[in-house]
């Protein structure tokens, strides 16, 4: 089942895909990170941040974003999808971060950049 992820102004930014990757879609249908665990990895191997309780949080512990029902505020209507495109391979995980205490506020970098952050090629 796919999860929409807001930012922390309610806007939709990306999902979760129903896949066994837990495979994390910009809405330009862009694969940019996935999940394992709590751990949340870009394409590009690197360890961006944590998915705990339906938060994503940056590597400082700040929010990044959140599902629909962990966000503090009104959500806007998620836009039409565009199809996915095809996933590069990905790239070796990096070992990852210990975990900060985490914060309940946002962080100051924008919710998509975050996630761009964890792509390979152009996005």
């Amino acid at each position: 089942m796919e999860k929409t992820l807001y930012d922390g102004r309610g806007r939709p930014v990306a999902y979760i895909a129903g896949d066994n990757e837990m495979s994390i879609y910009l809405w330009s249908g862009h694969a940019v990170a996935y999940i394992v665990g709590e751990n949340l990895y870009g394409w590009n191997g690197q360890h961006i941040g944590w998915f705990v309780n339906g938060v994503l949080y940056n590597r400082r512990g700040q929010r990044a974003g959140s599902i629909g029902s962990k966000c503090p505020f009104a959500l806007y209507a998620a836009p039409a999808k565009y199809a996915k495109y095809a996933k590069y391979a990905k790239y070796a995980r990096y070992a990852a971060y210990a975990r900060p205490g985490l914060s309940s506020s946002y962080s100051q970098e924008p919710f998509e950049d975050f996630l761009k952050s964890g792509a390979v090629g152009r996005v």
